[in-house]
């Protein structure tokens, strides 16, 4: 069985995380953010030492180890009951970061609507970036030139996503506008799905 799938999109600093708590907080969406998995890693493992060598750099982490981590929350996160797959929606952001990783996915996911976080202007990601790295103690988000790396690595890597799943699945959404505007946005496009 397929997981039922929004995708919340956009550069790093969009509000994908923002928005994805807040449908996570619907009852019938189920909310997994990539990132969390990856920061809930433990650095002292194999794969934990993987993904601090890349993230470090602003790099993404191979596709292979992303979707094996992600796989491996979602199977947990089904066996204990938390995401029942058969009444709930699957909210994901920060995966898939690559056509690779989508084409992977696919056997796994049917993906409904995804949401861009359209967002521009380059000078406010990086400001947003800047203060939730002091906000949340993130420090990939602190460095400029980390943040500058994470950017252009959307670009090159992440935003082919979109051409991936189409015009008629992708909604673009200005993400410059407040979180409130955002979802509503979001939740008015869930709501007009055929």
């Amino acid at each position: 069985m397929k997981y039922r799938t929004y995708l919340i999109f956009g550069a790093p600093g969009s509000g994908k995380g923002t928005q994805g708590k807040i449908l996570g907080a619907i009852p019938r969406f189920f909310h997994c953010a990539c990132g969390d998995v990856f920061r809930s890693l433990d650095t002292r493992t194999p794969i934990g030492q993987a993904f601090l060598q890349h993230s470090s750099r602003g790099e993404l982490v191979p596709d292979e180890i992303t979707v094996k981590l992600w796989m491996a929350r979602i199977g947990d996160m089904v066996g204990s009951h938390m995401f029942k797959p058969d009444l709930d929606s699957l909210v994901l952001d920060g995966i898939p970061r690559s056509v690779s990783q989508a084409r992977i996915m696919q056997d796994m996911i049917e993906v409904k609507r995804v949401f861009h976080l359209s967002c521009p202007d380059r000078a406010a990601l990086v400001g947003r970036l800047k203060k939730r790295a002091l906000k949340e103690n993130r420090f990939d988000d602190a460095n400029e030139v980390t943040i500058r790396s994470r950017l252009e690595t959307y670009d090159a890597e992440s935003k082919p996503v979109l051409e991936f799943y189409g015009p008629q699945l992708v909604r673009s959404v200005d993400a410059t506008q407040t979180p409130v505007k955002v979802l509503s946005d979001i939740l008015q496009s869930v709501n007009t799905e055929v």
